[in-house]
């Protein structure tokens, strides 16, 4: 079943590629992103084929267009035999075979053998792993210690002890969960359990250009700068987030950080140093520091940052890294776009991310 951005995409297309016109451009550049939205039948060999299709470009009198495979079939054509129009793509079938191998990881306590996802989706080791890579945008190492970590994170909540959470986590050791714990949580699962257990943080909620604004800070340095409509909702968030540390309102010395901060998201052209308590797993925290040497009055791509990072292939998740900061503006992930540009998603709305850009580029 398709996805509703699915559907929406797939509607574009076909209004993309309405007229012949379009069609046969499509045709010549055996544009993928024409599939399933026509169909082309050649006269003079009597065979239909999909827009991609890698056989020898006909020549533009003996091609004619078809809304679907029945609509060629009943012309008197036949399916092409080399790009098979009338059965499931090869993309949507790889697409298919990975969803696929997703489920086996995510039911699985020990990550599934490489071979043996390779032969289930009926692909060599090497060309499932850069199929699986180029679908999810990480490898199948990576997203089954994403699966792993969630499972870590839930148990943890849950679970009366850690020990009980290691095994209900589908760790058979407590060595093996205790050195994958820095890099699955970020920090040690006694800290993650304690939720802020023994810290202090000390917050204000103010109104800034852009809405309501939340700073937070420990003894470390600022470890939240959050935008939201509802003040109360922004400390309710926080509160939930750091359930047992101490959270205090700021006296006169943290205002004049409050004032920084401010300072900053008015002006996020300036450099403003600001010290920061970073919490995020080993990956998060290279992606946000890669987004940190992002100059001010400059845009990168999502791509870009992945590259940049040593995960080329890795985009989604550096994606998700982005959506995971809650320390805004000083870890500017404002400046990551789509690799056509567009803003994308922000974790405090497009248009507070438009401002900052905005603000910066007058700069």
């Amino acid at each position: 079943m398709l996805s509703p951005m699915m559907r929406t995409d797939q509607s574009r297309a076909k209004l993309r590629f309405a007229d012949d016109g379009n069609r046969w451009k499509a045709v010549q550049r055996r544009d993928r992103a024409a599939d399933g939205t026509f169909f082309y039948s050649v006269l003079t060999t009597g065979v239909y084929c999909r827009p991609s299709c890698a056989s020898r470009l006909p020549r533009r009198g003996n091609v004619r267009f078809h809304a679907t495979c029945a609509e060629a079939e009943q012309a008197g054509f036949r399916p092409c035999k080399r790009c098979r129009p009338n059965e499931i793509a090869l993309a949507e079938r790889q697409v298919a075979a990975v969803a696929e191998a997703c489920r086996r990881i995510a039911r699985a306590d020990e990550m599934p053998k490489l071979d043996s996802l390779a032969a289930r989706a009926g692909m060599s080791r090497f060309h499932f792993h850069r199929i699986f890579k180029a679908v999810t945008g990480i490898t199948p190492k990576a997203y089954a210690d994403a699966k792993r970590a969630d499972r870590v994170r839930r148990e943890l909540t849950r679970a009366g002890t850690v020990t009980e959470a290691i095994y209900g986590a589908g760790f058979n050791s407590n060595g093996r969960f205790y050195a994958a714990s820095s890099e699955l949580l970020g920090m040690t699962p006694t800290e993650f359990r304690s939720r802020g257990g023994g810290t202090v943080i000390r917050f204000a909620v103010g109104q800034c250009s852009l809405g309501a604004i939340l700073v937070a800070a420990t003894d470390k340095g600022v470890c939240a700068i959050e935008f939201g409509n509802d003040p109360d909702a922004l400390a309710r968030g926080l509160q939930d987030r750091f359930a047992n540390a101490t959270i205090v309102g700021g006296d006169a010395d943290f205002e004049q950080l409050v004032a920084r901060v401010v300072g900053l998201v008015e002006a996020p052209a300036n450099n403003v140093d600001l010290p920061l308590d970073i919490r995020g797993t080993a990956f998060q925290q290279r992606v946000w520091q890669a987004i940190r040497d992002v100059p001010a009055g400059s845009t990168v791509s999502y791509s870009e940052i992945a590259k940049r990072i040593g995960h080329q292939h890795a985009t989604r998740a550096v994606a998700q890294a982005c959506a995971a900061n809650v320390i805004a503006v000083a870890i500017p992930c404002h400046r990551v776009v789509r690799s056509d540009g567009a803003l994308a998603r922000y974790r405090w709305g497009v248009e507070r991310k438009r401002a900052l850009l905005e603000r910066e580029a007058s700069a």
